[in-house]
């Protein structure tokens, strides 16, 4: 059986994501990473059931020797970040990222606040599935501490990431922290660095995360952003690794849209490294093409922000993301940082002189069209007969497509991307009503 997703371990808390689990999943991990300093950093964001999460990994943890430092509701970035800066042999973070209020996960990092690797991800597995630990006595068994201040340490770091030369004074913008984990780090920032704030969905009830709010629902802050008159709009999701960008008339600006104005921004000022970008297979056809006009290099991996960061490890790149809003700009944060990516956008907007309406806009993109089947089974798709024949036939019509299972659902997700809508659209059906034939 596999635990691991495309980003830890996520389900229903209480029914898959349960205190048993957790203490057990804690213990492998503390077991299978390299004991150094004896610490692991525990964050969460909001949730009501992160507090059945925390006490069971902390459980854990101490009980096969480790100290654990409990940092409370903070960033999944800012976890990242703070394992490395505070000298632990690794980090945990409680969330579900964008999920409803009733699931939970566990993510975890290396000592230097790096997502883990799919071999590590499994020794953790087999580790939990033998279930058979060391557990110590005596002066062996580790303490707990909690400590409220780390958040100054992340808000100086993620601050160093805007450029010295520029302050926000005069520039209006409204921040949707998804009653998640960044609801009171985001709107210190940037006020902070002069901004007049108006920040929406930040009072965190225990059950009320990324409900009708955040990057899952930007509509509400369209809405505010329209109200308010402002320059721009932020929205985060639970946990503040992902970004959802909002212009001046209250459009949401499209995530390949935004990747290319923050790629091109680098490429303008020098700071591209390699040249190069990494993105997604979901990623437009149209943001590829725009990059190449520029002579940047584009490089694709698989969906999940993990995959990105392994694309940017081995072209030795500073820059990459997903149209989904998970932006990496390696040389601020280790993962996804919502924050860092809020600031590079405002920067970019400022020193381009435009509007955010003019300033994301460089390109049009491609039509694209996507459905999900639901799935009783994942068959692996070179084992479906007459798979190879069906995408050919889309390939052939000079459209792209692309068709993967959920990393966390029974579900096959299909997508498909040309010039035309209309004809998208029939191949899209053409896809579903095969693979509905072979799976449902």
């Amino acid at each position: 059986m596999k635990l691991f997703g495309t980003d830890g371990v996520r389900g229903k808390a209480g029914e898959v994501i349960t205190p048993f689990l957790a203490m057990n999943l804690a213990m492998a991990f503390g077991e299978t990473i390299p004991k150094k300093t004896g610490k692991i950093l525990v964050g969460k964001d909001t949730r009501r059931s992160g507090y059945m999460i925390e006490n069971a990994i902390v459980s854990g943890l101490t009980a096969i020797g480790y100290d654990v430092i409990q940092i409370g509701p903070m960033p999944t970035p800012a976890v990242a970040f703070l394992t490395e800066d505070m000298r632990c042999d690794g980090g945990i973070m409680i969330s579900a990222s964008h999920n409803p209020y009733y699931d939970n996960g566990i993510k975890f990092f290396d000592s230097e606040g790096n997502k883990l690797s799919e071999k590590i991800e499994k020794e953790i597995e087999d580790r939990y599935f033998k279930n058979n630990f060391e557990l110590k006595t005596g002066k062996d068994i580790g303490k707990s501490k909690r400590i409220d201040d780390v958040i100054g340490r992340y808000i100086v770091h993620i601050k160093s990431s805007f450029p010295k030369s520029l302050n926000l004074s005069g520039i209006r913008i409204v921040i949707d922290t998804a009653n998640g984990a960044a609801y009171k780090v985001a709107p210190t920032i940037f006020n902070e660095l002069g901004a007049d704030v108006i920040t929406i969905n930040d009072e965190p009830n225990g059950f009320n995360i990324n409900q009708n709010a955040g990057a899952m629902h930007p509509e509400i802050l369209s809405q505010k952003v329209r109200e308010y008159r402002a320059d721009i709009g932020f929205a985060l999701d639970g946990d503040a690794d992902r970004l959802v960008v909002v212009d001046e008339k209250g459009e949401i600006v499209n995530g390949d849209k935004l990747l290319g104005a923050l790629a091109l921004y680098l490429h303008q000022k020098g700071k591209l490294r390699n040249n190069g970008v990494a993105i997604t297979v979901m990623s437009n056809g149209a943001l590829e093409e725009f990059l190449k006009q520029y002579g940047i290099k584009v490089y694709r991996s698989a969906v999940g922000d993990k995959y990105v960061l392994e694309v940017m490890k081995k072209y030795d790149l500073n820059f990459g993301g997903e149209q989904s809003g998970h932006i990496i700009f390696s040389d601020y944060a280790k993962t996804g940082d919502g924050l860092v990516s809020a600031l590079q956008a405002v920067a970019y907007m400022i020193e381009s002189g435009k509007k955010a309406s003019e300033a994301f806009n460089l390109f049009e993109l491609y039509p694209q069209v996507q459905t999900n089947i639901n799935v009783s089974e994942k068959i692996p798709l070179n084992k479906i007969e007459g798979a190879d024949k069906v995408l050919n036939e889309v390939e052939k019509e000079g459209y792209r497509h692309l068709v993967r299972y959920s990393g966390t659902e029974n579900k096959l997700r299909l997508l498909v991307e040309g010039k035309e809508t209309k004809k998208a659209k029939e191949l899209l059906d053409k896809l579903t009503k095969f693979f509905k034939s072979k799976l449902s």
